[in-house]
């Protein structure tokens, strides 16, 4: 048996949402009331011409409809973007959102998107909560802003005293909170030297961890992320992640070197002695770098390793975090304890919000007034994160995550069998991928036909990203509660994206 992710397979099963849409505005007269978002456009119908368009070295196709043209009020913002925007702010799309609600956003020229992106993960409560909006107006009533380092806000204590309970880390915790996940995760490697007196720290292959000095060089894939900005920081030693789909080592799961983490143990033995390393940091599941799964095992024995060398495991769960692997934090659901933990990204439902916790002690490392920020913590952002806890402890979120992980599962098994271009399927709750593959066998990147497969959904109302170190990981963010007819629609229009692409590739062949 060779060693690998394994894939499911079976028919799609229909998620049951037990939470309740909102359609109104709940927070006060002084927010601007939306009109009903429109109907869903781009819909197929027979007749339509098909358009030939190149992506790459690969002519591909999507159907030609109104959808696929970029209307005129697009057209102008994306040219004034142009002329103001620098061109290394990246953007997927062509989509320029005006207002959204739920699971869906509209742009500027009244389209309606089902939203499977969530904001790169920001928003896994859905787009205006209710309790996240009434608890933002009550805060806007009272104060805005105040900085962190001239005056307390009780905001700030009250998200730290909620956070902490949560967090799968034992004993004593402290918790600071920061504007962004780069942020948590500069703050936590400050605070690891603190308190190890120790300068080196350890990162993986594949990972995605900011933009950020620091960060960027804690993360691989270096075009775009590194393209010209080096030199990067000093003391940072990478090793392999887990990567079970595309292991160099092609052994049994139970002799794989990678999921007893030999290669970081080789390090310590053979690179650098682990007395100068301050912490390892690891993604569960790495996020930008395609959602790979790696086997429980491995992050255990990371863990174990870094126990008896007195080095201290960082787990950034700043994408995994708030119910996306269908409990809290994606530590649980793999049965580690790191030391420190960073969060972000739906911590406040897509405002600028950040937290690092972490054991008592190891908190306490840094010497007083050596952490902060001019805007962390900011009230406003605070007070949205107290509304995204509200909602958790009240719409059972983390259940309605577990099912909606069943059925992205069983969704993308089931495409899986209908087409060869899917060569993995990758799941923890409801963090979910496919990787596409030129061919199963050899398991070349398809980085054109993802493209045509994410324009194409794009073009007929599908919110759509993707990931990889490749670009050919196509991955889902949709908000955990989203409505049942919501998702099946989404899954229906990528199925057509699918089936579309491969009807072209298959002609392709035979021409």
């Amino acid at each position: 048996m060779q060693c690998g992710h394994a894939t499911s397979s079976g028919s799609a099963q229909p998620y049951k949402s037990t939470s309740s849409r909102w359609s109104r505005n709940r927070i006060g007269s002084t927010v601007r009331r939306r009109s009903r978002i429109p109907r869903p456009f781009g819909t197929s119908s027979p007749g339509l011409t098909t358009t030939l368009y190149t992506t790459g070295e690969t002519t591909l196709s999507i159907d030609d409809s109104s959808s696929a043209t970029v209307t005129s009020r697009t057209a102008q913002l994306l040219d004034r973007r142009k002329k103001v925007i620098p061109r290394g702010v990246g953007h997927m799309t062509k989509i320029v959102a005006d207002h959204a609600e739920g699971s869906y956003l509209v742009d500027v020229d009244g389209r309606r998107f089902i939203d499977f992106s969530g904001g790169i993960g920001t928003l896994n409560i859905g787009h205006r909560h209710p309790a996240v909006m009434t608890r933002i107006q009550e805060q806007l009533d009272k104060l805005h802003h105040v900085a962190i380092g001239v005056a307390l806000t009780e905001p700030y204590i009250e998200v730290a005293e909620r956070l902490l309970p949560l967090v799968p880390i034992p004993g004593d915790k402290k918790a600071i909170l920061l504007n962004s996940g780069a942020e948590a995760v500069e703050n936590a490697i400050k605070i690891a030297r603190a308190y190890t007196k120790r300068r080196g720290v350890v990162c993986f292959e594949g990972a995605f961890h900011g933009r950020t000095l620091m960060t960027m060089t804690l993360s691989s894939k270096a075009n775009p992320y590194k393209t010209g900005f080096g030199p990067f920081a000093p003391d940072v030693y990478r090793v392999p992640y887990a990567y079970c789909y595309r292991c160099s080592h092609a052994d049994t799961p139970d002799r794989c070197p990678l999921h007893a983490a030999e290669p970081l143990q080789r390090l310590f033995s053979v690179e650098v002695d682990p007395s100068e390393i301050a912490a390892v940091i690891v993604e569960p599941v790495q996020g930008e770098g395609g959602f790979v799964v790696p086997p429980p095992e491995f992050l255990r024995a990371v863990q174990s390793i870094c126990r008896s060398h007195g080095v201290l495991l960082i787990a950034d769960e700043i994408q995994t975090g708030f119910g996306r692997t269908g409990k809290m934090f994606a530590c649980e659901s793999v049965g580690i304890e790191p030391d420190l933990l960073c969060i972000g990204k739906s911590l406040a439902d897509g405002l600028p919000l950040s937290a690092v916790v972490g054991r008592a002690e190891v908190m306490d490392g840094p010497v007083p007034g050596s952490l902060g920020g001019t805007y962390t913590g900011n009230p406003i952002s605070c007070a949205a994160a107290l509304g995204v806890l509200d909602a958790f402890e009240t719409e059972g979120i983390l259940d309605s995550a577990q099912r909606l992980g069943n059925a992205i599962r069983a969704h993308f098994s089931a495409l899986q069998q209908k087409y060869a271009l899917i060569g993995d399927v990758r799941t923890l709750g409801a963090m979910g991928a496919i990787e596409l593959v030129r061919s199963r066998k050899g398991r070349e990147p398809a980085k054109d036909e993802t493209q045509a497969v994410l324009e194409y959904c794009h073009a007929h109302g599908l919110l759509l990203i993707k990931a990889g170190m490749w670009d050919n990981v196509i991955r889902v963010l949709m908000p955990l509660n989203i409505p049942d007819k919501a998702l099946e629609d989404g899954f229906q229009i990528l199925d057509n994206a699918l089936a579309n692409v491969h009807l072209h590739n298959s002609h392709h062949e035979r021409v």
